[in-house]
């Protein structure tokens, strides 16, 4: 394998393993639920990432072909991370909260589903 190769699959694996160390790390020792769930969604996806990026350049590396499977993957992780932490977030906020305890709405007039009216949220 050429050196070229062996630093990037290097760099690709520190990489990973900083991003993993500090979700992981955010996740045990920020001090509420909403920051401990914003390090892990972060970091962890980048961390993940990184060692798929590594098997590529791996496969490429070693192979006649290329290998788009980790490719997807890491799409696939990028995207969807965000929008789960999204939703437990909402999930949080409608357990945790009533409309007394958050920030006034800016603008627009709403936040999120809790500035609704009984009579809203029925029809």
């Amino acid at each position: 394998m050429d050196l070229f190769f062996e630093l990037l699959i290097t760099a690709f694996l520190i990489i990973a393993g900083v991003f993993g160390l500090v979700g992981s790390y955010g996740l045990l020792k920020l001090n509420d639920p909403m920051s401990r769930l914003h390090a892990p969604t972060k970091a962890t996806p980048l961390g993940v990432g990184g060692v798929l990026l590594a098997s590529m350049a791996n496969a490429f590396a070693n192979g006649p072909h290329y290998s788009v499977h980790e490719l997807m993957i890491t799409l696939f992780l990028l995207l969807t991370a965000p929008i789960t932490a999204n939703f437990i977030a909402k999930v949080h906020i409608h357990q945790k909260e009533s409309r007394e305890s958050l920030p006034a709405p800016g603008e627009d007039g709403s936040w999120a589903t809790q500035n609704l009216d009984d009579t809203d949220a029925k029809s």
